[in-house]
Formats: structure tokens, C-alpha cells, sequence
């Protein structure tokens, strides 16, 4: 299936109780006080095979809600979302790994739930050992690692599913040099290959090798969408988002 990601008035809503905690809409109803938040409002994009694409903003602009909301963890409250591709995210340095486990153990169990048939995860599983390059480390349990360790396992995770959409945010901050290089040879071979990566960070230089597009999202809208340069500076404030 050909990549692609349609955005058209997206927007996601998140609700509190009175203690300021994210509740369900029932919830909400239930107890009947708190105050509400947009997280997203009217966005409105459309991504291609080969499109890679950086998320740029202030910290609380929405980027990491755009990327959930891609990756299927949250569901719009207005507007389309249309999804097309196989996705594979990193969007935190835990990445749904359990503690408890073993990184050989969170590979399966995680290639299980990404819908990878057992036998083939039990097949790559040398191949996402050798992509970490944690060694022996991958057979201890993944509270004993660092963060950087965690990351490195993350992505091999997630890449084991063959991904045709790619979404990072900010975890290949957490990454040494070397992996980071990793990191970064493999997102250019999927755009190459036709799919697409978004990637949500504060690392300008690393965003800018990677992706030749930019989304400025500016308190949950999108104040400008082109070339990364332009967008870039449109951010630092060398030129107006509504010039």
C-alpha cells in the first residue's frame, strides 16, 4: 500500500477533572466540572511517498499530539485523518517497553502486538539484537538500561515491522553519535524507498539532515508549512509565520 498521510481541519481535544488530570469524555460528563484544552485545531496537510518532514514548534505546540494522533494513539475530535501505510513510532524513550522484560522479550511481545506473525518475529529476532548493538545487554532486563540503551532498542522494535511511516519525537535526541548515524541512514532509506518520516524534535541540525520540509505548529495550529530552511526561519522569528 502506497504511504500517506491526509490531515483536513484535524483536531484533538483533551479534558481535565478538577485536579488538572486528562480524562475520557464520560468521565468528564460524570463529574461534570474540570475545563478542556486543544491539543490541535483546524490542521490541515497532506504527506507522500518519499515526503520527510520535520515538526518544529515550542515546547506545548502540538507536535507530540500530531504524532500520536498519527500513530493511532489518539483519535480525532474534529476534522479527517486519513492513514495509509504501515507506521512504526518512537515517540517516547520507553516506547511501551515493559521494565520487567528482557530487550529480546519486549522484541517479541511488541512484534506481536504490532501484528508481526510469531514465527517472523522469532526469526528477525537476531537481526533487531545486532540493529541495537547492545549485545549480551539485550538478554537483561530493560530496567537495568540507560536511556540511550532504551532508545536503541525502541527503534530496532519498531523497525522490525517494515514500516512505510516512520514518526520520531525527540527520542533520537536520547541516542550517542553512532546510533544517532544509524538512525538517521535508515529514515533516508525509506524515504528513498517511497515512505515517509516525520520527525518531532529541538535538534535543528539533525531535523535539517533528515528532512527537507517543515510544519511550524504555534499553539496547536499550523502557522506555516514549505521548505525546511524557510520554516526554520520563520520560527526563530527572521521572518513572519503570516508573511
Amino acid at each position: 500500500m502506497e504511504a500517506r498521510v491526509v490531515a483536513d481541519g484535524l483536531g484533538v481535544r483533551f479534558l481535565f477533572d478538577r485536579q488538572g488530570r486528562v480524562v475520557t469524555s464520560t468521565l468528564a460528563r460524570l463529574r461534570r466540572q474540570g475545563g478542556e484544552s486543544w491539543g490541535l485545531r483546524d490542521v490541515t496537510f497532506e504527506l507522500a511517498p518519499g515526503d520527510a518532514v520535520a515538526l518544529i514548534g515550542p515546547s506545548g505546540s502540538g507536535k507530540t499530539t500530531l504524532l500520536r494522533t498519527i500513530a493511532g494513539v489518539l483519535a480525532p475530535d474534529r476534522g479527517r485523518l486519513d492513514v495509509r501505510g504501515r507506521v512504526a513510532s518512537l515517540l517516547s524513550i520507553d516506547a511501551g517497553l515493559m521494565p520487567v522484560l528482557t530487550g529480546r522479550e519486549n522484541s517479541r511481545l511488541l512484534g506481536v502486538l504490532a501484528g508481526l506473525p510469531r514465527a517472523e518475529g522469532r526469526r528477525r529476532l537476531e537481526t533487531v539484537r545486532e540493529r541495537t548493538g547492545l549485545g549480551d545487554d539485550f538478554d537483561h532486563p530493560v530496567s537495568t538500561f540507560s536511556q540511550g540503551m532504551r532508545a536503541r532498542l525502541g527503534f530496532a522494535v519498531a523497525e522490525q515491522i517494515d514500516p512505510s511511516i516512520l514518526l520520531l519525537d525527540e527520542v533520537h535526541e536520547a541516542l550517542d553519535h553512532e546510533f544517532r548515524m544509524v538512525v538517521e541512514e535508515r529514515a533516508e532509506e525509506l524515504v528513498r524507498a517511497g515512505g515517509i518520516v516525520v520527525a518531532a524534535g529541538h535538534d535543528h541540525p539533525m531535523l535539517e539532515r533528515l528532512c527537507s520540509r517543515a510544519l511550524l505548529l504555534e499553539d496547536g495550529r499550523l502557522a506555516r508549512d514549505g521548505p525546511f530552511d524557510e520554516v526554520q526561519a520563520a520560527y526563530l522569528g527572521e521572518i513572519s509565520p503570516s508573511e
